[in-house]
């Protein structure tokens, strides 16, 4: 069992930054490709960025590519989303989630099915 706490979501104007950090508890973090998605009011949960178990590989939405930066600190059980140049349509409830194994162990990493745990979910607002 891994439990999985998101913090860092808030109200910013566009153009500002935020960071999202994701504290994990339980099982051994390192064994598990972590990720990020959103969900916006009326919309389905989308795939936002995903890092391998080292940190050395990642992944991004088209959406977010160049603005936002996912990182982890496996000492620190730790997994964080960096987003700078936020816009209204950023705004939304951003997820951690935990799919253990390397990326393409199994599944994909785009898929919500294919995730093993869940945070509670940040909301995070951009007003223009």
């Amino acid at each position: 069992q891994v439990q999985l706490v998101e913090s860092g979501g808030g109200l910013v104007q566009a153009g500002d930054s935020l960071r999202l950090s994701c504290a994990a508890a339980g099982r051994t973090f390192s064994s598990y490709t972590m990720s990020w998605f959103r969900q916006a009011p009326g919309k389905e949960r989308e795939f936002v960025a995903a890092i391998s178990w080292s940190g050395g590989d990642t992944y991004y939405a088209d959406s977010v590519k160049g603005r936002f930066t996912i990182s982890r600190d496996n000492a620190k059980n730790t997994v964080y989303l960096q987003m700078n140049s936020l816009k209204p349509e950023d705004t939304a409830v951003y997820y951690c989630a935990a799919k253990f194994g390397p990326v393409g162990y199994s599944g994909s990493i785009y898929d919500t099915a294919d995730y093993d745990y869940w945070g509670q979910g940040t909301q995070v607002t951009v007003s223009s």
